[in-house]
């Protein structure tokens, strides 16, 4: 066994070992407490489940969702030097100031659902929206972005690996780290979302590489690529895998050793955020396709993690509903969505919350006197 198969498997091993699954004896309960409640069994679908699922996560049947954290995990792809993108790595740093400047996509529906509007009105709950430098070229300027780069950028994967295993352990254990804080701080829910120009073409490699699939199967237009742009970025990937030995149908891919070659610092830092929501016993929410690479990596990392994910939208890219189908996870929101920035995450918050103010204000059968429905099914 080399140094680096240990690390990974002593990373693994600590992982899977913190990591305990939600109390089934209180989802049962809260399915119990929707059962009696004066609608259709069932009516509420998906999301009786959802809310069933926080509870046993956070170990109550009145579960809290007043304050949710989307985690923007911003970095740098180096293989955006081989033009997979319409624009340069320098709008990563740009965007991500944007954010913690409150001037983003993310941001404005944040804005919203606290109540931000012009006449001053305040929300009940909040939306917070936390931007993490763990992987640009450049730190951020802005005060309100928390710089934690683990390195410089990745490398160039259509020359060679993104970053060294001890720089993959390293970002998974600071996403790891901001999962943590951010429970200390009082948050009831996270969602991982990321910003980081080229990320897409890593996420295909990933899921490539992971699956045995070719890029015509898991690349897509990314944020407006052109057919000849699209072209250009499959054989990249093709290129990458070859590199870094990827590309064989017997090749096994260890999860931290395939994140290390093709992936990103940001998809590593989600990666980890996924993880420590487990560690923390917080539900955590999955964005697109890019977040979806990062959770089924954490899954394979420490199994027990996938208890704590709400997958929330199916993304207009190829490689997002593959992923979903490999973890089991169904997302209620098919929107052909390809924004980024945790945004279809954040416009989930919502459906979430107004499900937990039904399942805690609904009458019983009995106060609204109505015959209560049997369960069949």
């Amino acid at each position: 066994m080399t140094g680096e198969e240990r690390l990974f498997r002593e990373f693994s091993d600590k992982c899977r070992a913190r990591i305990t699954g939600p109390d089934e004896e209180i989802r049962r309960a809260s399915i119990k407490r929707w059962d009696s409640l004066c609608k259709p069994i069932g009516g509420m679908g998906i999301f009786e489940e959802l809310i069933a699922r926080i509870g046993a996560i956070q170990g109550t049947v009145h579960p809290r969702l007043d304050a949710a954290a989307v985690v923007i995990m911003g970095a740098d792809n180096g293989v955006t030097a081989e033009g997979v993108s319409q624009c340069g790595s320098e709008v990563t740093a740009r965007v991500l100031n944007n954010i913690a400047e409150g001037r983003s996509s993310v941001c404005v529906m944040s804005a919203f659902q606290n109540g931000n509007f012009p006449e001053g009105r305040t929300g009940l709950a909040r939306t917070d929206i936390i931007p993490v430098n763990i992987g640009m070229n450049t730190d951020a300027s802005h005060p309100a972005v928390w710089n934690r780069p683990v390195r410089h950028g990745s490398g160039n994967i259509a020359k060679g690996p993104a970053m060294t295993g001890s720089e993959a352990v390293q970002a998974v254990t600071e996403g790891i780290r901001t999962a943590s804080r951010l429970r200390e701080s009082g948050y009831d829910l996270l969602a991982a979302g990321e910003m980081g120009i080229g990320n897409t073409t890593s996420s295909a490699a990933l899921v490539s590489a992971l699956f045995h699939r070719d890029p015509e199967q898991t690349a897509g237009y990314g944020a407006g690529l052109s057919e000849e742009g699209l072209r250009r970025k499959k054989d990249v990937i093709r290129e990458a895998l070859r590199v870094n030995g990827l590309d064989g149908e017997g090749t096994e891919c260890v999860p931290l050793l395939t994140l290390s070659r093709v992936g990103g610092l940001d998809i590593a830092g989600m990666c980890g955020l996924f993880l420590g929501a487990a560690i923390c016993r917080m539900p955590v929410l999955i964005d697109g396709f890019i977040s979806a690479a990062a959770a089924f990596l954490a899954y394979r990392i420490a199994p027990e993690c996938k208890s704590y994910m709400i997958a929330t939208h199916c993304s207009s890219e190829p490689g997002c509903g593959m992923l979903l189908e490999k973890l089991g996870l169904h997302a209620p929101l098919h929107a052909d969505m390809h924004l980024g920035e945790g945004t279809g995450a954040a416009m989930f918050v919502p459906l979430l919350r107004q499900a937990l103010y039904v399942y805690e204000n609904l009458p019983d059968f009995e106060e609204g006197r109505v015959k209560a429905y049997r369960r069949f099914h």
